[in-house]
């Protein structure tokens, strides 16, 4: 398909995810702790350098609201912004390999639970972030979120703090008022305007927000109800091009041999190469048309796109399922939509920063709130207590690591739950027990063993074999069992030694026939395909 024939619905939508990217690209970066003019760098690398090298034709890349914590932590640990955007780099080197590599396929062996849990513990993050720029306050009385402090905090005093703050009236009345409203446009467009019309798919909340927000400031600046500039969005202002130029920051590739450099740059490309390939699995699904994006392709695509974005002072990127809905909603159909909204960003930087810079920060902050709301719905947890166990448990665990502790912590302990569930239930199932009537003065006892038997199931079968009484007729139907593992044969070999003193008898049934009481369980599976 020619992208030139798909045009005139691609320019439509491309103006809709400008909309709502330019405010979060600032928003993002505000929550990341790193300057606002990074995040519109990653917006528009994300949008013509993705864009163009990408084989996603609906999805948009920019800064995401998943990686804000990773930021957020680092560029402190890391000394300063110049030294992260070296694992910036770094990391999108990382992400060219895992693409050279084939890993697209990476997002695949995360259980859902952990991906999910992941996404809803950095939307809480996100929340508890903003609430200072929400109420104007001058200071971060919330920390950094690690859930010990250095000041000897936690994050749950520290969260008192702020609520003191609200209490005792030592906010900005104006940010507060203007947060308030800007929220409540946010909700009304989001649950009922979007619903009534075109006009209203076309401009989108975030926007509306931003512009009621700038008229607010213009209007009561002389007022009570002033924000003052440490309140507003600090975008530098360029007299010229040799100025414009001079707002770019560049990597301090001098700190590049430091440990926790790398250390950062590999959870960069991790994180962001599974928030990639989750969007484009959710973007593939909303394509009307169907098509599906090459992941390995795109993980190459995303790493230029971060190695360019680190070179030149932007934030990390990935593919972003916000933008990217909002462009299928708006009815793009190629890649040009991207590209497009790119360019539009790169031109609103140049010719009105300006305007930029009378945009209140709490404005940001409550359209944080709705990104992060919508990451971590309240109804999500409910939805996850109904799966089961196996899959609320993973869940709860990374949601409360990454709160408590950080984002790596979480995942890591999220996933080793999730091992341990696939390992109880790989115990519980290893074999199916019946139990028949006594016959013949003998208890009859058939065992099934499972498709695959691995040495996780050792004590399950063991602990069953040791509990069967004396004077037992056992039969061990191995029919189903395509795989049976060494240790599982050494275990039935040893138990036909304490069968005979315990008057067990045994009768073996495969698919080459029955064989009653074997001599020898090692020489049967030798002569037998253990595998299909």
């Amino acid at each position: 398909m020619s992208v030139f024939k798909t045009l005139k619905n691609d320019l439509p939508a491309s103006i809709v995810v400008f909309f709502v990217a330019l405010p979060l690209c600032l928003g993002i970066a505000l929550a990341s702790g790193a300057p606002l003019f990074s995040g519109l760098i990653a917006g528009i690398v994300g949008g013509i350098v993705v864009g163009i090298l990408s084989g996603s034709q609906i999805g948009v890349s920019g800064p995401a609201a998943g990686l804000a914590a990773i930021v957020l932590s680092a560029i402190g640990a890391l000394g300063g912004f110049e030294n992260f955007l070296v694992a910036v780099v770094l990391g999108g080197a990382i992400q060219i390999a895992f693409g050279l590599l084939k890993a697209g396929i990476i997002g695949y062996y995360f259980p859902s639970s952990v991906i999910k849990g992941m996404l809803t513990g950095i939307g809480i993050i996100i929340i508890l972030k903003q609430i200072p720029y929400f109420f104007g306050l001058d200071k971060n009385p919330e920390g950094n979120f690690a859930f010990l402090q250095l000041d000897g905090e936690n994050t749950l005093t520290e969260l008192l703090k702020t609520i003191n703050a609200v209490i005792s009236g030592n906010v900005s009345v104006g940010a507060t008022v203007i947060a308030l409203i800007a929220l409540g446009i946010l909700i009304l467009w989001n649950k009922v305007l979007s619903k009534k019309g075109k006009i209203f798919q076309l401009i989108q909340g975030p926007l509306v927000a931003v512009v009621v927000g700038i008229l607010f400031y213009v209007f009561t600046k002389d007022g009570a109800l002033n924000i003052t500039k440490d309140h507003l969005v600090a975008v530098p202002i360029p007299d010229g091009i040799d100025s414009f130029l001079g707002q770019f920051s560049f990597p301090n590739f001098a700190v590049i041999t430091n440990t926790d450099i790398w250390i950062t740059a590999f959870t960069i490309a991790l994180v962001a190469s599974l928030e990639t390939l989750l969007c484009v699995e959710a973007t593939d699904k909303l394509d009307p048309e169907k098509r599906v994006t090459p992941t390995n392709r795109e993980l190459l695509a995303q790493g230029a796109g971060n190695m360019i974005s680190g070179f030149i002072g932007g934030l990390p990127i990935t593919q972003v399922i916000v933008r990217s809905s909002a462009n299928i909603q708006s009815g793009g159909r190629s890649k040009m939509s991207a590209i497009i909204h790119g360019f539009f960003l790169l031109i609103s930087v140049i010719l009105i920063p300006t305007l930029l810079t009378k945009i209140p920060l709490s404005v940001l902050a409550a359209i944080l709130f709705i990104v992060g709301y919508k990451l971590a719905k309240p109804a999500l947890f409910k939805t996850m207590y109904n799966l089961g166990w196996k899959q609320f448990i993973p869940f709860v665990v990374t949601v409360l690591g990454i709160v408590f502790i950080d984002l790596l912590w979480g995942i890591g302990l999220g996933l080793m739950v999730g091992i341990v569930v696939i390992l109880i239930k790989s115990y519980q199932n290893s074999h199916f027990l019946h139990m028949e009537d006594v016959s013949n003065g003998k208890h009859r006892v058939n065992m099934t063993l499972a498709e695959e038997v691995t040495f996780f199931n050792k004590g399950a079968i063991l602990k069953e074999l040791d509990r069967l009484p004396e004077e037992t007729y056992l039969t061990l139907d191995v029919r189903k069992t395509r795989y049976l593992d060494n240790d599982i044969i050494e275990i039935l070999e040893d138990f036909s030694e304490k069968a005979k003193n315990r008057r067990i008898d045994i009768k073996l049934i495969s698919e080459r026939g029955e064989i009653e009481n074997p001599d020898s369980y090692i020489q049967f599976f030798k002569l037998r395909p253990r595998t299909a």
